[in-house]
């Protein structure tokens, strides 16, 4: 999907904080909810294309550490690199060294590399959503929604 930019005066843009679920939605999916009546909260990632790879646009506030892990899996599941591969793409995105993205799925989420792999390639991510809503306790639902897509 491709994404556009838009300006909006600061009346519009209270007006959709105030409507925002906190640590859920982004201007998009207020703007969807508003005007598309979209109330399911099944709404469909956006991405944003990144060094040739698609990414999920995750909201602000979501804690940094949770932001790379999701898009470690993302770039893993959804466009078929593998996890060193993955890595490397995400580090060069934040200009951080790979092991700065590696600590967060290895070392906070107390696990090895071989075992997040592991984790990886369990149909339908069950174990890793239940480790990451664990750690993440306030971010339940977009952990749900980000790896169901």
């Amino acid at each position: 999907m491709r994404m556009h930019r838009i300006e909006v005066d600061d009346e519009i843009f209270h007006y959709l904080k105030g409507k925002a679920e906190p640590f859920v939605d982004t201007p998009n999916t207020v703007l969807r909810k508003e005007l598309l009546g979209d109330k399911s909260g099944s709404i469909r990632i956006s991405v944003v294309r990144n060094n040739g790879l698609d990414l999920p646009i995750m909201p602000t506030g979501m804690p940094i550490a949770l932001r790379q892990i999701l898009e470690v899996v993302h770039i893993v599941r959804k466009e078929g690199l593998s996890r060193q591969e993955a890595t490397h793409n995400v580090a060069n995105k934040y200009r951080v060294a790979p092991p700065t993205v590696i600590d967060k799925y290895c070392r906070q989420l107390n696990l090895t590399a071989h075992a997040f792999d592991r984790l990886l390639t369990q149909p339908g991510l069950a174990d890793l959503r239940a480790l990451l809503n664990k750690k993440f306790n306030e971010h339940h639902a977009m952990i749900k929604r980000y790896l169901a897509e």
